[in-house]
């Protein structure tokens, strides 16, 4: 998953010890952490690729740029890029757990 979102989002992630990686963003934070020891921390709370109610999203500059470069990687497309109806350029797509990720740049003030 480290290397999954170190090449979607190019963002050079801040590492902490061998189970916990952040990626920071203008707006948030991405962490991620090992399940293996979360199961330590709160036994049972966490199951990795069992998620399909999750939705990260990402304003970037040029969706259709970002559709391009990341046609390079291994992904598992769930909508490529479309102009919604409430203005916003979009490309949704999947990590290797399963977690819906939408792309987007704003092109209209619908």
């Amino acid at each position: 998953m480290r290397e999954f979102y170190k090449d979607a989002l190019q963002i050079e992630p801040q590492t902490y010890g061998d189970s916990y990686v952040e990626f920071p963003t203008e707006c948030g934070t991405l962490s991620l952490f090992s399940l293996t020891a979360h199961e330590e921390l709160a036994p049972g709370s966490a199951q990795s690729a069992a998620n399909r109610s999750l939705e990260l999203e990402f304003q970037v500059a040029d969706v259709d740029e970002e559709y391009v470069r990341l046609q390079e990687m291994e992904i598992e497309w769930a909508k490529r890029p479309t102009t919604q109806p409430w203005g916003n350029r979009s490309i949704y797509f999947l990590d290797p757990d399963g977690n819906l990720i939408n792309f987007y740049t704003r092109v209209g003030n619908t």
